[in-house]
């Protein structure tokens, strides 16, 4: 069957699913570090209140079935430990039925997560490696050649992802179309990096220049991942190039990173790669297989491609509950100004205009001025990225934010490990709070002056002050 295999891309299929195997490994990794204090059985969004409102149906997942926090974990770990061992080459060392059913079980695992993660998992990189995931399955392994149809798809994807994003952007703020947006984003993005305060301060017009760039990487170049080799190669190659550049100026968990999978699937390695294995011929029910899941994502191609040509397109939506051909897209809207919630506690009895109030540090979100934004990507902070959201609006902080004051005043030791650190490590406060400070990148002069790489102002109370449930049994 010359038709179904390209055995010249046999080491682009190699790295990609290695790769692959290693977004899952940080994937499952964050869920196992963080999930109980999020959503387990104490948690912010508890899992077994979810499943009791939400049909199966709506939100396939085996949690549906059962759910403890010791089973959470066991398939958090259990999909880490799996992804490891394929990113290490078990899944070539086994028959081509069972390395499939490896990748199955990693896709079915982390699609029992997100289906329950509720906001916590809202973001459009968990339905993108879900959508990879699946596409993984089919790509075979030594055994056999990679799938023609397969790669295609792989490309299909690159195509939607790449090209959604920039008409989100092109239909979306007009900053985008006047060349300005990144006179502000670097600054107001969800979570700085390392070097974010450095391209904020780069020149005005060399802004322009990075924005005119990613509309031709996004809205043209995507066309030449569909088209023939070498063309798609140095499609890829933008793509990849423009990915880099995002993961030095800001922190979009494995986002930019799957982004570079995905285009490796576009990148032809026989020029370096050696000769091909003699493959043999694929058998039959293989064959069968990637046919099906070929018309599967063909047919479920209508909905993402009249989203993307519908003037109300949606960003990072998906169409079905399995998270199968969604359509991407962020940024249509840039903020211009940054807030951000700053959580305090107190031990005094009484709150009054001398109470000293000491802050609490998250590990990722800007805190303290002097700090300099960290990198985490391709980890994601979930916690971290609510925060950035509840700032934009007291809506996105709705159902969680109270409870995670309550689990402050209460010392839960599931909670405060998701934070840097806790200003109250004997006892947890009498009284907590929430600002709202505006914040912004320091001048060049300002940073010489005073070592800061933030300015903050007050803007106003967020939250006023709460009181621990047993602070008044604690004051006897």
């Amino acid at each position: 069957m010359d038709w179904f295999a390209a055995s010249d891309y046999w080491l682009t299929r190699l790295v990609l699913q290695r790769a692959l195997a290693g977004v899952y490994l940080v994937a499952f990794v964050s869920a196992a570090l963080q999930f109980r204090a999020l959503l387990g059985e104490h948690g912010l969004t508890p899992v077994p209140r979810f499943v009791r409102r939400v049909p199966f149906r709506a939100s396939p997942s085996l949690f549906h079935w059962r759910y403890s926090d010791r089973l959470f974990a066991g398939v958090s770990w259990c999909g880490a430990a799996l992804a490891a061992a394929i990113a290490a080459g078990a899944a070539d060392a086994v028959p081509l039925g069972a390395a499939m059913a490896m990748w199955a079980l990693l896709w079915l695992a982390y699609l029992s997560i997100v289906n329950v993660g509720q906001i916590w998992y809202s973001f459009g990189w968990e339905s993108l490696l879900l959508e990879a995931g699946f596409l993984g399955i089919f790509l075979g392994n030594g055994e056999t050649a990679p799938p023609v149809l397969v790669l295609w798809l792989l490309r299909w994807l690159a195509f939607r992802l790449e090209f959604g994003a920039g008409l989100i952007k092109w239909r979306g703020d007009r900053c985008w179309r006047e060349l300005t947006c990144l006179d502000y984003h670097h600054e107001t993005q969800p979570m700085p990096g390392p070097l974010s305060w450095f391209f904020h301060r780069l020149p005005k017009p060399l802004h322009r220049v990075e924005v005119a760039a990613n509309h031709v990487a996004q809205l043209v170049v995507p066309f030449g991942l569909l088209m023939p080799q070498p063309v798609a190669t140095y499609a890829a190659g933008v793509v990849i190039v423009t990915q880099l550049w995002l993961v030095l100026s800001g922190n979009f968990s494995w986002l930019n990173w799957l982004t570079i999978v995905i285009a490796l699937a576009a990148v032809d390695s026989s020029a370096f790669s050696g000769p091909a294995p003699a493959y043999p011929a694929a058998p039959l029910w293989y064959v069968v297989l990637v046919c099906a899941a070929t018309a599967t994502v063909v047919a479920l191609s209508y909905w993402p491609v009249r989203n993307m040509i519908s003037r109300g397109q949606q960003m990072n939506a998906s169409f079905n509950s399995l998270h199968l051909v969604n359509t991407y897209g962020a940024f249509g809207s840039v903020t211009r100004v940054r807030h951000e919630i700053v959580i305090e506690g107190t031990d005094d009895e009484r709150p009054g205009e001398e109470t000293v109030w000491r802050e609490y540090g998250f590990r990722g979100k800007p805190g303290d001025v002097r700090r300099l934004p960290r990198q985490f990507a391709p980890y994601h902070l979930r916690l971290d990225w609510q925060m950035w959201f509840a700032a934009l609006s007291p809506a996105y902080a709705a159902g969680w934010f109270e409870p995670f004051m309550t689990r402050l005043l209460e010392g839960d030791r599931a909670t405060l490990r998701l934070l840097r650190h806790s200003p109250f490590p004997e006892e947890p406060p009498r009284y907590v709070r929430a600002l709202l400070y505006r914040y912004r990148f320091t001048t060049r002069e300002e940073r010489r002056a005073t070592g800061d790489w933030w300015q903050r102002t007050l803007v106003r109370e967020f939250m006023p002050p709460v009181r621990g449930p047993g602070d008044a049994e604690r004051s006897r």
